[in-house]
């Protein structure tokens, strides 16, 4: 099918069947210094308009939502990474209301399983949005669908200018396939979607001509000029939606006319990052094209085929994080100097957590401290002009399948090197301030499963030998909590911040 659209009583399966969700949960039980990258970019409140706008089709309108009375029990379909408390925050209910009317479901489950039929207990919200849904989650981020795809072939198989497209990103100049895969890379997302949104708003792969103009994509800022700035702003502002929307940090948002829209409650986190970034982009006519059928969904269509006939979900049942150490050495007491803060760019994901060694200066002195693997595992990337390090839990040598650690600013000297098998607990590099932005040495730490950026707080939260991550009210802001023992997140490294690895 081209697309979906969600209804009470039009549902997606998967292949998972509901009775074998209480036997995959018998025994799980629930887990609960400022710092940025070096490819830092804008904050996600972009203005302007496309440089091409696509070929206008007549919008197809959608359905909407019945009023529905207080607490009347609606059919939904567990989709791919759904928790509770972001069903709840979706369908304006209670995680308590849901577990009573899904019995099954135990009460220390973490994701649901996909396909399962669930009955929620709705309040009903006005301005619901359209429900039919771009492309499925696990098409989105980087994970393993895109394992296989060639992106430099793909692109030269095709006529558009992006094929002989060069600009200058990182350290040297890239052809365009390469700016693909380096910002798929870095943010996480599918290069093939990255290739649909430049075909869909530049003809890239079509078009013999690159637009003109220094904001090809829209975002007008003297900071952003050219195709790969340019993507590094969508690919923030597409990771900003979706990942809000996995943990209900977003629920509505407003367009540039100040129209409100919220998300409707049955849609994925991929469509809702569509439907955010197109509506800081697009009027409203634009904007209903483009997250219909004859937009984004029909150019994905056209380069690669239907993307629900490919989908086969990224986050399995009540998924569970590995055991992890802290990120130095036991027996040592560091400061917790960032709670819950963006994995990578700008904006969300919230994935990452900060610490760093004592220090008598709050200078960016080189540390004589080690930073340590924070579990066993592969080092498939170490990169000392990027100050990167990330580990492959499952040692297969890609980041798209399985836990993986993300290490940033570890330092050049002494990092350790590409290939190397690690224990946990083993030194991988100097905690430092390159790599970004930074007030002091530390070590920024960050996981992702199967291409999804885990959030440092929620049912997947970052659990560091029994510390569990919580958010703070703002980013870099925060606790770690440990048999009420709460550690808050402090940049200067105060003694409310100290933790000791290992006791």
């Amino acid at each position: 099918m081209a697309g979906r659209i969600l209804r009470s009583n039009v549902l997606r399966m998967s292949n998972f069947t509901l009775s074998r969700f209480p036997a995959f949960l018998i025994a799980i039980v629930l887990l609960i210094t400022s710092c940025a990258p070096k490819d830092g970019n804008a904050t996600p409140a972009p203005e302007g308009s496309p440089a091409v706008t696509p070929t206008i089709y007549a919008a197809t309108p959608y359905p909407t939502r019945l009023e529905y009375l207080p607490g009347e029990s609606v059919d939904y379909t567990a989709q791919t990474g759904d928790t509770l408390p972001a069903l709840a925050a979706r369908f304006n209910t209670t995680v308590d209301e849901i577990l009573s009317a899904n019995p099954e479901i135990p009460l220390d489950a973490t994701t649901m399983p996909p396909g399962m039929p669930m009955k929620i207990p709705i309040y009903y919200l006005p301005l619901w949005g359209n429900p039919y849904q771009i492309l499925p989650d696990s098409l989105y981020v980087n994970g393993p669908s895109a394992v296989g795809f060639d992106t430099a072939a793909f692109v030269a198989s095709r006529p558009g200018w992006l094929k002989d497209y060069r600009e200058f990103s990182g350290d040297r100049y890239r052809t365009g396939a390469e700016i693909v895969d380096r910002v798929a890379q870095y943010y996480s997302i599918s290069p093939r979607f990255l290739l649909a949104l430049l075909e869909y708003q530049l003809g890239a792969l079509s078009l013999p001509e690159k637009p003109a103009g220094r904001y090809p994509l829209g975002y007008e800022d003297f900071n952003y000029p050219g195709v790969y700035l340019q993507l590094i702003w969508a690919a923030d502002l597409l990771n900003t939606g979706y990942y809000r929307w996995r943990t209900a940090r977003l629920t509505e948002f407003e367009h540039l006319d100040g129209r409100l829209e919220r998300p409707d409650p049955w849609q994925n986190a991929a469509t809702v990052a569509f439907q955010y970034y197109f509506s800081r982009l697009h009027d409203r006519s634009e904007y209903d094209l483009a997250i219909g059928p004859d937009g984004l969904a029909g150019t994905y269509r056209k380069l690669f085929g239907d993307p629900w006939l490919a989908d086969v979900p990224h986050i399995p049942v009540s998924l569970q994080q590995p055991a992890l150490l802290f990120p130095f050495p036991a027996g040592e007491t560091w400061g917790y100097s960032g709670g819950p803060h963006t994995g990578w760019g700008r904006g969300d994901p919230l994935a990452a957590l900060d610490f760093g060694p004592p220090s008598e200066n709050t200078s960016c002195m080189p540390s004589p401290k080690w930073a340590t693997a924070m579990a066993d595992g592969l080092v498939i990337r170490a990169e000392p002009e990027n100050a990167i390090v990330v580990i492959d839990m499952d040692m297969d040598g890609d980041a798209r399948t399985g836990w993986v650690l993300f290490y940033l600013h570890v330092g050049n000297e002494g990092m350790i090197a590409q290939g190397t098998t690690v224990q946990a607990g083993d030194r991988i590099g100097h905690p430092s301030c390159e790599g970004g932005r930074a007030t002091g040495a530390h070590v920024h730490i960050a996981r992702l499963y199967n291409g999804e950026w885990m959030p440092a707080e929620g049912p997947l939260g970052f659990n560091l030998e029994g510390w569990i991550a919580y958010n703070g009210d703002g980013q870099y802001q925060g606790t770690l909590v440990r048999n009420n023992v709460v550690v808050i997140a402090n940049e200067q490294g105060k003694d409310i911040s100290r933790v000791t690895a290992g006791r």
